[in-house]
């Protein structure tokens, strides 16, 4: 298939496309596009990125340049557009549509966006330039005029804007960047959030989304038959992040036990007790301090070495919970913790959880999308078992933000515990199916339509996409973890191959590898990687998360979900490492 010549980690193809860039990629690029673009645009482009080649290493001036004056149309030939002759500064916001005959100002105002647009997009996968061009906040204010005004500003000052505001903006599609869960950039997903943003309407009633509540319900049943129940039966809803899902479980887990809780309030409910791992992400608790619950009555499970749930433990503490009076009525297991990327064993804590009649929630915001991959599915064996499972596309399967899924297994109890029956908006007697009319079971009321990114997404790479593209990042977490486990100067945070792409170690430089005395050792240890990501940063090189992990001092933890990466980034980033900490 042409898709393994694409996600393939060696060979001849990939080393053409992915590894081996020079400073002339995006100009051969963009001229072999200025054939093929109308409206100039291919030529506008090349001339925008000529610009920034000119520009590189340079240091920007402290205040904004004026605007050049406006640049021929473009066109390949002579042409009687108007193009040239629009001048920016002398045109305000209503100017543009809706404004009366402002058709043509209009396209050409949103081309120069689009333009400004391309030009980045071409730049953040080019590996000669930087992942950030860092400054300090009071650089960065000083820099630019960010402060907002009582009189508009011109066009002219507004396009000056966005290309500041790109100029500053990490590159988060850099091959080079790895310093959150959610990385690259995917240009069916972009192009489908841009048609979304045009569309602009919200996903509360049928009668405002039509297609986008059609291409929710489909996609949500298809990621339910996909987690194992039966023919995708349930439901399920898109929300603003795995934070706000893994809360909405709670909320239903709780609503499920004691439904009154929806009119009374908590007074009317005991006190009740939720359990997580050790590990588990802060979402937990926080939601628990939404709804009233409480931090304190999340009861934190011990972990093994490698980051997994402890079901014995979990046992135990559930049995003390009841013994002092507490209600247990939800256990959130992880897959894929957010540090160690750990799976904690499902099977067994969802008979745990059948025991003792206790809502079991997978929060798999970050290994969910393992799902998708028939090689390293296995390793979420048991959580067709839950009630309800976390589930985010923006992390592994690099859809734009933001799309994240909670997906339910009991149909109808989302819409029982959240419905508030406004009749503005769900009226009874329309003349559609009303099941399709799904706000009433969103705890907002505007919300945003996340799923045309997922859904066009899947359409153009199929499953088999999504599984390459998994397998591949793992693929390239299993080459680093192999690359240093023995390597002088680095030492794992944990025994073990990661169970996903999640790669934790310490940096040793040569200052410390020899030093007898293990509590001065560990001080010095733990300012070796924030100097080191603080390098990182000003250099713009590349971008690796750290942090600390208990009674563990700072460690650098690599995580890798960009699809662009390649063999020779994870080899760049082992050299970069040692590059900036040999003298520390």
């Amino acid at each position: 298939m042409a898709q393994q010549g694409f996600w393939s980690l060696g060979g001849d193809n990939a080393g053409a496309n992915t590894g081996n860039q020079s400073p002339s990629t995006p100009r051969a690029w963009c001229q072999a596009a200025a054939s093929k673009l109308s409206g100039g645009l291919g030529s506008k482009l090349c001339a925008l990125l000529n610009v920034g080649e000119l520009e590189k290493g340079a240091e920007p001036a402290a205040k904004q340049p004026p605007e050049t004056e406006p640049a021929a149309c473009g066109c390949n030939k002579s042409c009687n557009c108007t193009k040239a002759s629009v001048v920016f500064s002398d045109l305000y916001s209503t100017d543009l549509l809706p404004a009366m005959d402002s058709d043509a100002k209009t396209m050409i105002f949103l081309q120069e966006v689009v333009d400004i647009l391309m030009a980045y997009i071409v730049e953040s996968f080019d590996r000669d330039t930087k992942v950030i061009d860092f400054h300090y906040p009071n650089e960065l204010l000083q820099k630019n005029n960010w402060e907002l005004q009582s009189e508009p500003a011109s066009l002219d000052e507004i396009l000056i804007s966005c290309r500041a505001t790109l100029k500053y903006a990490i590159k988060t599609a850099h091959p080079r960047y790895f310093n959150q869960l959610s990385t690259g950039l995917d240009m069916v997903g972009l192009a489908a959030d841009w048609l979304t943003s045009t569309a602009n309407t919200n996903m509360f009633t049928y009668e405002v989304a039509p297609v986008f509540v059609l291409l929710e319900y489909v996609t949500l049943k298809k990621m339910r038959e996909i987690i194992g129940w039966k023919d995708g039966q349930g439901d399920g809803i898109f929300s603003p992040g795995g934070a706000i899902s893994n809360m909405y479980a709670m909320l239903l887990a709780r609503f499920k036990m004691f439904p009154e809780v929806k009119e009374k309030g908590m007074s009317c409910v005991p006190r009740l007790a939720a359990f997580t791992s050790e590990h588990s992400h802060f979402s937990i608790k926080k939601g628990a301090a939404a709804l009233g619950i409480g931090t304190e009555s999340v009861i934190c499970i011990k972990v093994d070495e490698s980051g997994q749930m402890i079901p014995a433990d979990l046992e135990r503490r559930i049995l003390e919970a009841k013994q002092t009076g507490l209600v247990p009525f939800f256990v959130s297991a992880t897959a894929g913790t957010t540090v160690y990327g750990a799976f904690d064993p499902l099977i067994a804590i969802s008979d745990i959880c059948k025991k003792y009649n206790v809502w079991m929630h997978v929060d798999g915001a970050w290994g969910g999308s393992l799902l998708m991959s028939r090689r390293h599915r296995w390793k979420l064996d048991g959580v067709e078992r839950a009630n309800s499972v976390t589930w985010n596309p923006h992390k592994m399967m690099s859809v734009p933000l933001q799309c994240s899924a909670l997906l339910v297994r009991e149909e109808g109890l989302m819409q029982s515990c959240n419905n508030m029956h406004a009749v503005y908006l769900f009226q009874q007697d329309k003349h559609y199916d009303l099941s399709y009319d799904t706000g009433d079971k969103a705890l907002q009321c505007g919300r945003h339509v996340d799923i045309f990114k997922l859904w066009l997404m899947w359409r153009a790479k199929g499953t088999i996409g999504f599984e390459a593209q998994i397998d591949k990042c793992l693929e390239l977490s299993d080459y680093l973890y192999n690359k240093i486990k023995d390597r002088e100067g680095y030492e794992m945070v944990f025994n073990g191959t990661p169970q996903h792409t999640n790669v934790c170690f310490w940096y040793l430089p040569p200052g410390i590898r020899y030093m007898e005395d293990k509590e001065e050792r560990k001080k010095h240890l733990h300012k070796v990687a924030p100097v080191i990501k603080a390098r990182m940063m000003e250099y713009g090189t590349t971008m690796v998360s750290y942090q600390p992990q208990g009674d563990k001092v700072n460690f650098f933890r690599m995580v890798i979900s960009n699809p662009a990466a390649t063999l020779e980034d994870i080899d760049f980033l082992i050299e970069e490492i040692e590059r900036l900490g040999q003298d520390l």
